[in-house]
């Protein structure tokens, strides 16, 4: 039996990305300025690129004024989960237009040159999709890309990278109906494996090293057609959704409902004896 691996390394040389920048041209140079020192860095049929969504944003012209934040955090925003206040200000746990659970809406100032914030890309897997057809394209592979950006979890510390957008690679390894290797029926694993790609390339990105593309190679079975399910499917829908507001907001909505059904006055039609005219 083959001993399972793959590799993951960092594609360095992207310049600063602006507004109008072609992604594709400029991604493919690096890697190609990084197959010119290392010739096994040429992509192969199965690669898989995930890059990191601020170099989409950047490209798709998603920058604000850092003092249209907050206008732009409310413009993204669905819904606010949870919402807090502490000495340095207010932190908003949203849904954003994408589906997405994320404090302040994704929008923030890390990478970005002063006096300016980045919206997430407004479509990450229509994004996907047009990275991943000018990619095989210039380079004559299948390949996959994920895009990626960085949330908080409940219930863990700290953050980790996950897909937001995907193009030509299976997101998901749904093993309901299959046994594990005791033989005990799965009924609810679902193994989301661009969450998984998205964290491991990060560990060669990192949030300071200014490598916002990294390759990963060895899962090629994971490669796929351009019309497979993107990033969008992985959101949980708001039936499956046992955590829906957090604390706070879950009771304010209940206390608001019992003081509206307390006004309401009640309905005794149904009750009182109707009166029947005598003629």
């Amino acid at each position: 039996m083959a001993m399972p691996r793959y590799t993951v390394w960092g594609i360095p040389g992207l310049p600063e990305i602006g507004a109008g920048d072609d992604l594709v041209a400029l991604i493919a140079a690096a890697i190609d300025a990084t197959v010119a020192e290392d010739a096994d860095a040429a992509l192969r049929d199965g690669d898989i690129l995930v890059i990191t969504s601020k170099i989409v944003s950047k490209a798709e012209g998603m920058q604000v004024p850092v003092a249209d934040r907050e206008k732009a955090i409310a413009q993204d925003t669905v819904r606010i989960v949870a919402e807090r206040v502490h000495p340095g200000g207010v932190t908003k746990i949203v849904e954003t237009r994408h589906g997405l659970i994320m404090a302040a809406a994704g929008i923030d100032t890390s990478n970005v040159p002063d006096g300016l914030a980045l919206r997430l890309p407004l479509d990450p897997d229509s994004s996907a999709r047009a990275l991943c057809a000018g990619l095989r394209q210039h380079f004559g592979v299948a390949l996959g890309i994920i895009i990626t950006d960085t949330l908080g979890r409940p219930w863990r510390v700290g953050q980790t990278d996950v897909a937001i957008g995907a193009a030509g690679i299976v997101v998901t390894d749904d093993l309901r109906g299959g046994v594990d290797a005791n033989g005990r029926p799965l009924n609810v694993t679902i193994t989301v494996l661009a969450d998984e790609l998205a964290g491991a390339a990060d560990l060669v990105k990192g949030k300071a090293s200014g490598i916002p593309v990294a390759v990963v190679r060895g899962l090629a079975r994971l490669v796929t057609d351009m019309d497979a399910p993107g990033a969008r499917t992985l959101v949980r829908s708001v039936d499956d959704d046992m955590f829906r507001f957090g604390s706070a907001e879950a009771y304010q909505l209940g206390y608001q409902a019992a003081r509206a059904e307390l006004r309401e006055p009640p309905d005794h039609s149904e009750s009182q004896p109707k009166r029947v005219k005598k003629d």
